[in-house]
């Protein structure tokens, strides 16, 4: 896909991108989107009601996977790969919210100094893991943002598209396995 074609594709894509957004976040678990609910019931995280409606208008079906033989980031592959980075990012708040429930209820209660310091040392593992997908919230929301502009799925550096195999491994990946291997050497 050359430039001018990527350019006028993204007018046909912004359409689909806003109902990406309401497609990948609500309601029931369809086409591996689950919605997470507080401990009160509320609604997702984001707030979306209309997935299924969502999912119904773009046919989109519960297992549907993009393949090599549709269009490149056509709207049905936006909607699938924003709904994924929708879910990741979700899951990784709820897991933060669980740590952070579990801290509030007090400081480690450990009768013997070898419980006690096993505790802390898996608090501290589990403090750093969270800390570890705090970074990865703001790189899903980066890929987010190139699926708004239109950018999503196409490498940073050689403007070539990424794999749908590589975007289905890493919904995050900015560059193509040949461009990642370079910028790692």
């Amino acid at each position: 896909m050359t430039a001018n074609d990527k350019t006028a594709d993204k007018a046909v894509r912004s359409d689909a991108l806003g109902r990406a957004d309401v497609w990948a976040a609500g309601g029931e678990e369809v086409a591996g989107v689950s919605n997470v609910q507080s401990k009160q019931g509320e609604a997702d995280i984001y707030g979306h009601e209309s997935l299924i409606a969502e999912l119904e208008r773009l046919e989109i079906p519960r297992d549907y996977r993009p393949t090599d033989e549709e269009p490149f980031m056509n709207e049905r592959q936006l909607a699938y790969f924003r709904a994924k980075l929708l879910k990741w990012k979700s899951d990784i708040s709820a897991e933060a919210k669980a740590t952070l429930d579990t801290l509030k209820e007090g400081p480690i209660q450990e009768p013997d100094q070898t419980d006690r310091a096993s505790s802390e040392t898996d608090w501290a593992l589990e403090l750093r893991t969270r800390d570890r997908q705090r970074k990865l919230i703001s790189k899903i929301d980066a890929a987010l943002r190139r699926i708004e502009s239109g950018d999503y799925g196409y490498c940073e550096i050689t403007g070539e598209p990424i794999s749908l195999q590589r975007l289905e491994a890493r919904p995050i990946a900015t560059m193509t396995l040949e461009a990642q291997e370079r910028h790692e050497r």
